[in-house]
């Protein structure tokens, strides 16, 4: 069992709270032929189902995992032989796909299947990654693959979550050597009540959405979530609730593991490197090391610098005396001593800028750096900075998600997004420009859901938040939600609540002789690159006055305590008080005085008779409009329209064109029942469209309206393009505006006297 010795500052207040939460989940495990399953009641009545033996029985692991009637498959491959590199990095790679097949869909594409990977698909593949990767052994190296399979999905529980918990359960009983299980679940809050795995329906009313990984001994592994603004007293009720359903079901599968599962690999450690070269590495660098990380005037890339010139020192003057041994291997021994350095000097309250631990890095703010821009801000901390613009469009212009997300989240369209960028010369490198990689779109979606709470859901805009990060020493994303607040201000959005965010790291020592014995912690606020690059967490926290809207937290650890999460997220609060109050400097409010660059809207009502005059033939009188002055019009209720210009004077010239559209100068009066005359203007296979006066847009005859007589085209009563018929008015449609006529009823009543 995982055990805490010598914590210091623990929250008693926090602990108490947690301690209130409770209930009674139970599993068992049966065989049905070949298949084994085992099913976990979290005592919510909603049964998580895994099984294996049935599917795919050539992968090294395979599980299957049914909530309600949506079911994943994941498979666990590993190659036998290790990667010849000797960098600790461990080679996984994980695919999750949708399948419309999975839903009874059929993909829209010109191919109609499915293509390539989607924004949701990316999402779900580092939730399972960032869940099961802390847990694999650390000099095992295989290259390892989960493929995530949609067995089925009934649109009413949302399948990353399941697919956690299949993965986890593949690896548990794979021959692969993984120091898991893990379970995770999925969190609301309704009513003030934590829900464990709710539905899609529940969640549309739950002010929480919180995915939350953990192992058998209560420790997180991952949290990733969003809220309304929702005070940390509840977070951390649901963190404790999940982090008991996660117990469960890791016990249920770590029972399953010892009955059914495979024999683990050996996982070759690499002979160690003689202890005198040891000695002479560290002899050469130690002292030098110890400087670098307490001089506080370097910043980012002096020190960076400091260190590579050491080690190219220290790795040619060892190899020079010790010509046998690889360099790489010299290389990987002098990063230890730095990782191992560094983190003892944390232990001494000692970070490497020189700041407190509790202490925020300087932040400066601008708003309104460029006219044409409807709402843009800088926000600078420390060495990250980040610009960020608000584009104001139609609601023609909203995101419209794919099928299968709209299926699984309830949400069809987005008037809201965020597109997070970090090209290379934010970190003085050079690289690809233009290309979204999943690092990009995971950070982008986590600042996009600790501003969505703040954003008004009833805007008659479609807003579009563009961050670039310009410069990059840690925290990118968190200053991504600082800067779009304040950019969204600036475009004169009535948000709800500043939003601020700030990541938390951590540092931990364990007892060499116990390594499950966690012994001494620091907690920093604000981390830096390299601090989140050798430390333990890098959590994410967004937040405004009233509560948490966001938080993402990735453990590189086998797990931490749930205290440690509680006084970090505690610590965080208090960090994001001060960055609010920084912004707030800069800018309090929405701004009231109006831009000249921004849109304006306007409501349009009609008589249903007017809709033909408007819309015209094909859209064609939209489309004119559109083009000459950029203005959409886009119909919101019946015969009531929202009219969207870039500026005023678009506007102005819009609704001179609408005008001279709906008024027709030679327009007569027609009596109801009245017989006219009508020109044939176009002949169609159904029918013929004729007009009654020049300008009057064509009106459509059905040929079941021609002629008393059945038939089948209006050539067979010898119509031609040109000719006159006589024809009957009956008023206009109350929906479409057209005009109803008929030449039947004449001929009718021709016949009848």
């Amino acid at each position: 069992m995982f055990r805490i010795r010598n914590l210091k500052n623990k929250s008693l207040h926090s602990i108490n709270f947690i301690r209130k939460c409770s209930h009674q989940p139970s599993y068992s495990i049966t065989e049905k032929n070949a298949e084994k399953i085992v099913s976990i009641n979290l005592g919510n009545d909603k049964n998580i189902k895994l099984s294996t033996g049935k599917y795919a029985r050539f992968a090294n692991g395979t599980g299957v995992c049914e909530v309600g009637k949506t079911s994943m498959m994941v498979t666990a491959v590993s190659k036998d032989t290790p990667n010849n590199s000797s960098s600790n990095f461990m080679p996984l790679t994980v695919d999750f796909r949708q399948k419309y097949a999975a839903a009874g869909r059929i993909p829209t594409n010109f191919l109609r299947r499915e293509l390539g990977v989607s924004e949701r698909e990316i999402l779900s593949s580092r939730l399972i990654d960032r869940s099961v990767r802390p847990l694999f052994p650390a000099h095992f190296n295989c290259e390892t693959q989960l493929v995530c399979n949609m067995l089925a999905l009934d649109s009413v529980y949302i399948p990353d979550v399941l697919s956690i918990n299949a993965a986890s359960f593949a690896l548990a009983i794979s021959d692969i050597p993984w120091n898991g299980p893990v379970g995770a679940v999925r969190l609301g809050l309704i009513d003030e009540k934590v829900i464990v795995n709710p539905s899609r329906f529940e969640l549309q009313s739950s002010a929480l959405d919180l995915v939350l990984t953990g192992t058998l001994d209560k420790l997180i592994v991952m949290i990733e979530g969003k809220a309304n603004s929702i005070p940390i007293p509840f977070i951390l009720k649901a963190i404790n609730t999940g982090s008991k359903a996660c117990h469960t079901i890791c016990a249920a599968i770590d029972e399953f593991q010892k009955k059914y599962g495979k024999k683990k690999r050996e996982v070759k450690i690499p002979t160690p490197i003689d202890s005198e070269i040891v000695d002479a590495i560290r002899s050469m660098c130690e002292m030098r090391l110890n400087e670098v990380f307490q001089n506080s005037s370097h910043d980012k890339m002096s020190r960076d610098q400091a260190i590579k010139g050491i080690r190219d020192d220290v790795v040619n003057r060892v190899w020079s005396s010790y010509s046998s041994v690889d360099p790489a291997i010299i290389t990987d021994e002098f990063n230890k001593i730095v990782k191992s350095i560094f983190r003892e000097l944390i232990f001494l309250n000692k970070r490497c800028d020189g700041r407190e631990l509790d202490e925020l890095r300087p932040i400066s703010c601008e708003v309104n750096l460029h006219e044409p821009l409807h709402g843009s801000a800088l926000f600078q901390r420390g060495q990250t900075q980040v610009m960020a613009t608000v584009s104001l469009d139609s609601t023609d212009s909203s995101m419209k998600l794919d099928t299968l997300s709209s299926l699984n989240t309830g949400v069809k369209s987005k008037n809201f997004f965020l597109h997070y960028e970090f090209p290379p010369y934010a970190t003085g490198e050079v690289g690809k420009v233009g290309t979204v990689g999943r690092r990009e779109i995971g950070h982008g979606a986590l600042a996009e859901k600790g501003l969505l709470p703040i954003v008004p859901n009833n805007s008659p805009f479609a807003m579009r938040l563009t961050a670039e990060v310009l410069e990059s020493n840690g925290s990118s994303s968190m200053a991504t939600v600082c800067a779009g607040t304040m950019a969204l201000m600036d475009a004169g959005v009535p948000i709800s609540s500043p939003a601020a965010g700030v990541a938390m790291g951590l540092v931990t020592k364990y007892n060499p002789e116990n390594p499950t014995e966690l012994t001494d912690y620091r907690i920093l606020t604000d981390i830096l690159g390299i601090e989140d690059y050798l430390g333990d967490m890098d959590m994410k926290v967004a937040a405004t006055k009233e509560g948490l809207t966001a938080i993402q937290a990735d453990i590189k650890t086998h797990g931490v305590p749930r205290l440690i999460i509680t006084k970090a997220i505690e610590q965080s609060i208090k960090a994001k008080n001060k960055i609010l109050h920084i912004m707030q400097n800069c800018i309090s409010a929405p701004r009231s005085s109006r831009k000249e660059c921004w849109p304006v809207t306007k409501e349009l009502k009609i008589d249903p008779n007017q809709r033909s005059q408007l819309i015209g033939p094909g859209g064609m009188n939209l489309k004119k409009i559109f083009l000459e002055t950029g203005v959409h019009l886009s119909e919101t209720e019946p015969n009531t329209y929202n009219i969207f210009a870039p500026s005023p004077m678009s506007l102005n010239e819009a609704e001179e064109m609408i005008k001279e559209q709906l008024t027709s100068k030679n327009k007569p009066n027609f009596e109801f029942g009245g017989i006219y005359a009508a020109k044939i203007v176009e002949m169609k296979e159904n029918g013929v469209m004729v007009k009654m006066y020049d300008e009057m847009n064509p009106t459509f005859i059905h040929v079941a309206q021609l002629d008393s007589r059945r038939v089948a085209n209006p050539e067979a009563l010898g119509f031609e393009v040109g000719h006159e018929i006589k024809v009957k008015y009956f008023g206009n449609d109350p929906v479409s505006g057209y005009m109803r006529l008929s030449r039947k009823m004449i001929t009718t009543t021709s016949i009848t006297c």
